[in-house]
């Protein structure tokens, strides 16, 4: 089955998109939407422009839309995509990142039913601690690009999920209740390697917007 992969950059839709392979999903296409509204419901903000050079590295073709990013109006945007996407690469269903997004999944989900694709979330309600360790037993280089989430500020910014980032975020949790893999929306990450790559991408320069708790980084890839 050929798959569109509703891309964003961040660990989730990658790891998704890395598993639908490993289980001998055709992967189609990305197809990632680019949200003017800064707290878009639905859709990963921070650097999202740099999905076009996550999908060169990639090899895999691109679909990618801007959107206003207005509540429930940006989903036809998602919509207006995944015509595309079967228009152009004949696909036949979606992957996912959803892990536990109610909100999310079920909007995706209708979508895809109006469309007539089917819907793979390989994510859906994996223990959050056992996907930060698949990252790193994948070999996925991953950075955090966004919080948006009390105690985290902009010294977050730039951290690479590792084993240290998983005893930090055991320890947020247990003080904080911060979800470890940010599903709440406390933290937003961007891939720099994983073995989707032809080659790993670097930074090689960030600008960082926000106050308080609530930040995201846009970085420059060499």
């Amino acid at each position: 089955m050929k798959l569109a992969v509703l891309f964003s950059g961040g660990k989730d839709s990658t790891l998704a998109a890395f598993i639908a392979k490993k289980e001998g999903y055709d992967l189609g296409c990305l197809v990632s939407i680019s949200s003017k509204n800064k707290e878009s419901f639905m859709f990963h903000v921070p650097s999202i422009d740099k999905v076009v050079r996550q999908a060169e590295v990639m090899g895999i073709p691109l679909i990618l839309k801007e959107s206003s990013g207005k509540k429930e109006a940006e989903l036809k945007d998602l919509k207006i995509a995944l015509v595309d996407a079967i228009d152009r690469f004949g696909i036949e269903g979606v992957v996912t990142g959803a892990i536990g997004s109610v909100y999310q999944a079920t909007r995706v989900q209708k979508i895809c039913g109006e469309l007539g694709l089917e819907c793979f979330n390989p994510l859906w309600q994996k223990d959050q601690i056992e996907l930060l360790r698949d990252l790193i037993k994948e070999k996925f280089s991953v950075i955090i690009v966004g919080v948006a989430a009390y105690p985290l500020g902009q010294d977050f910014l730039g951290k690479k999920i590792d084993a240290g980032f998983i005893e930090e975020m055991v320890r947020l949790r247990n003080e904080f209740d911060i979800n470890p893999a940010g599903e709440g929306g406390e933290f937003e990450s961007f891939v720099l390697d994983c073995p989707l790559f032809s080659r790993g991408l670097d930074v090689i320069g960030f600008e960082d917007f926000g106050e308080k708790n609530s930040w995201r980084r846009e970085i420059e890839l060499k």
